[in-house]
């Protein structure tokens, strides 16, 4: 090995020293001007803070007391013509060293006392909306994309650079105040030492007193964290008041356990759980929901185009554990994707860890076997038509030991059943021989069973009591016309629907419906001759009007062996909204024109399957006649009062005979807002050799077969005239 030449080390030495100096010289000089360098700084900060966000920034007095520590005192921060946001009595912030040299600000310590942070929300007013205004920036590239990784990477550095290594906090007040709430949090004292986080937190004047305790290491990555309540659980009223929605726990927990960005992506690995958790929001569930014990240990991924939740990730829901996926994809086009398998599990576990104040007719089930549960789902925006849905839950030696509050075999046996009303609750009636109205099967016509099964479900006999087929063509059809127009529900669903549940439209009563259709159908707990049976004995057709029994002598005089062709689509049209029955016909007894389509439409679909005769003269339309008795009763009715009566739907799972009207999506019904998105649109609904109806959006659908243009607007404005006019009147009549 060759030696280095002594006069090569003093060459060397002689740099470093000069180096050395010319450091100390700069750090003197910087030394001796910090002062002057920091008020230029703060002079800077507050021009740009009125420039860019109308901010009013004044500070009492600002100055460095050690080598990298500056004290502030007085501090106020005031948004232009809006009430003060921010003020701080005394603040002292240092930064470490190291990670300054390479450009990157990390906070070592900060000492704060005396502090207001006032939030407003007052008559449109916030005193908070700059941090809402976008800044332009002129030297942007307008051709560079948006990388989410790198993003997301700058965010969690920033982030967690801000949290100070040790931080003492002392009466810190934040004030929210809005048109219809008001909300005070003192922070009594906080304090991070040695990576332990302690906090006293007084709500609204001591209502409650919150703590905020755990483990603080963010140079390293790692924060683990847990909010709880001195003797009571964690209310959020202010949620409760904006969302009405309860909403309330014992402990959350929070943990960051480590970050890593490289290949293009960060990801973002951590957990989240929650004990005793409780929600109340009748768009979930008209129960309280309680759940003793949930967690999820979540992998985030972030590439360069999109945001995702790694299939690593796990559920965890008292016995329950699942395998979750989600994938949002933001370009070239939006991409949904979500995958769920639950994997094998013990049945009786899955059934023991369904939340209280959920599917309360499952209640103390007992069951044996497993269980395995996968879901998978797929949506390309640019191609809704394509979109895939997969349910699926698979059993293994799967088999019901005790039935729980509800025995689903009953419908094998007569039973009472109680019809749900909202107003004027009708009285329970036997469905089995006992009732005089109560009609087998076999003495149904068969017109009326293929026009019913045609209508609500053509492949009643061969599903398992879902058509996947059908939810994929709903929500494709959903997501194009940017509402909800088609439901995909089964006779089965309904049936549960009408036998087990009451009418309530939650999330939860939607699950429970599944659950027991499932339970049924996979277990064969009924045959489908009876399950039909049951189904044609209990629907509504009328006011009041329940099974085919009553129905076909209502209408027609008849029993149901007896019904025609015409009769029985009339009848199957009825399901979607029953309570109009009424408004079909004219003083004469004959159909109004408006169902005309609808005749086609069934009848040339019954055809198609060999379950009827090919028919030009809409099968049987013409024929149809209400009985004499009742003709009297329509024949005062409002033509455009009828018409807007008929549009209505009771049922949001029923095909409608038109396209209902709007409806929110799933967010603003959970949280009580208002569509404000969906444009009125023009689309055609059916064509036939008789009539075209146009659906206008909101419920207004014209028969627009030779009208002039003009015609067709006066139509529509008679017609949103009398919607307007009826809203009131048709609540009163019960319509859902």
């Amino acid at each position: 090995m060759q030696r280095i030449k002594p006069k090569y080390i003093r060459i060397g030495g002689i740099v470093l020293a000069t180096l050395l100096i010319i450091v100390l010289i700069a750090g003197y000089i910087a030394y001796s001007k910090r002062e002057a360098f920091l008020q230029k700084e703060l002079v800077s900060a507050e021009v740009k803070a009125k420039r860019d966000y109308n901010l009013d920034i004044k500070i009492g007095s600002a100055n460095f007391t050690g080598l990298n520590t500056v004290s502030f005192s007085d501090i106020t921060i005031v948004p232009q013509d809006r009430d003060s946001l921010l003020a701080i009595k005394k603040l002292s912030v240092s930064v470490k060293l190291m990670p300054l040299i390479i450009g990157e600000v990390k906070l070592g310590e900060v000492t704060l006392d005396d502090a207001h942070l006032n939030l407003t929300d007052v008559n449109k007013v916030k005193n908070f909306d700059f941090l809402f205004k976008k800044k332009k920036d002129t030297t942007a590239n307008t051709d560079s994309k948006l990388n989410l990784a790198d993003l997301a990477n700058h965010l969690i550095n920033q982030f967690l650079y801000k949290i100070p290594d040790d931080l003492n906090l002392k009466n810190f007040l934040l004030t929210y105040t809005s048109d219809t709430s008001h909300l005070k949090l003192l922070t009594t004292t906080a304090t991070i030492k040695g990576g332990n986080l302690t906090s006293t937190i007084i709500v609204d004047d001591g209502q409650a007193t919150w703590h905020f305790v755990g483990k603080m290491h963010p140079s390293d990555r790692d924060i683990d964290i847990r909010l709880y309540a001195d003797g009571k659980k964690v209310e959020l009223p202010l949620i409760e008041r904006r969302f009405k929605t309860k909403f309330s726990f014992d402990t959350i927990t929070t943990r960051l356990s480590k970050v890593s960005h490289s290949g293009g992506e960060t990801r973002i690995f951590g957990s989240w759980s929650v004990s005793n958790l409780l929600i109340n929001n009748s768009n979930l569930s008209e129960n309280d929901i309680v759940i003793p014990n949930a967690s999820i240990d979540a992998n985030v991924f972030v590439g360069p185009n999109y945001i995702s939740l790694d299939s690593s990730s796990v559920i965890h829901l008292k016995k329950l554990t699942a395998n979750p996926y989600v994938k949002y994809t933001l370009s070239p086009v939006k991409i949904y994707e979500v995958k769920i398998n639950t994997g094998w599990l013990n049945a009786q576990d899955i059934f023991d860890s369904f939340p209280g104040g959920t599917f309360d007719s499952l209640q103390g089930m007992k069951v044996a076997g497993k269980l395995n549960y996968s879901l998978n789902f797929y949506l390309d925006t640019s191609n809704p038509d394509g979109v895939q849905f997969n349910s699926e839950m698979d059993k293994d030696h799967f088999k019901i030991l005790k039935y729980g509050k509800t025995d689903f075999t009953m419908m094998n046996h007569p039973f009472m059943h109680q019809p749900y009303e909202i107003k004027n609750q009708p009285p329970p009636f036997m469905v089995g021989p006992q009732n005089p109205d109560f009609t087998p099967l076999e003495d149904i016509a068969v017109d009326t069973r293929n026009a019913v099964m045609t209508s609500e479900d053509p492949s009643f006999y061969t599903n398992n009591g879902f058509v996947e087929e059908s939810l994929r063509k709903s929500i494709a059809t959903d997501f194009k016309n940017k509402k909800f127009t088609r439901g995909g529900s089964t006779i089965s669903m309904q049936l549960i629907r009408n036998t087990f549940l009451n009418r309530d439209k939650n999330l939860a009563r939607k699950v429970e419906e599944i659950l027991i259709v499932w339970l049924i159908e996979n277990n064969h707990l009924a045959t489908k001759d009876r399950m039909l049976e049951v189904y044609f004995n209990i629907v509504e057709w009328g006011y009041h009007i329940y099974g085919i029994g009553a129905a076909s002598r209502y209408y027609f005089g008849k029993t149901p062996s007896q019904l025609t062709l015409g009769e029985s689509i009339f009848l199957a049209s009825l399901l979607p909204n029953p309570k109009a029955g009424l408004y079909a016909f004219q003083p004469d007894g004959s159909l109004r024109q408006g169902l005309h389509g609808y005749f086609n439409l069934i009848g040339n679909l019954m055809a198609g399957h060999g379950k009827a005769q090919r028919d030009s003269n809409a099968y049987g339309f013409y024929e149809v006649r209400l009985k004499e008795s009742l003709r009297r009763g329509i024949s005062n009715l409002d033509t455009a009062k009828v018409d807007s009566l008929m549009q209505q739907s009771n049922d949001d799972d029923a095909i409608p005979i038109v396209e209902p009207e709007k409806k929110m999506n799933f967010f603003q019904r959970l949280f009580g807002k208002k569509d404000t998105t969906s444009k009125t649109t023009k689309k055609e609904v059916k064509k036939t050799n008789h009539s075209t109806l146009v659906d206008y959006g909101d419920g207004i659908v014209i028969d627009t077969a030779g009208k002039t243009k003009k015609q067709i607007r006066q139509e529509k404005r008679a017609l949103k005239k009398q919607q307007k006019l009826l809203g009131n009147e048709s609540k009163e009549n019960g319509g859902e």
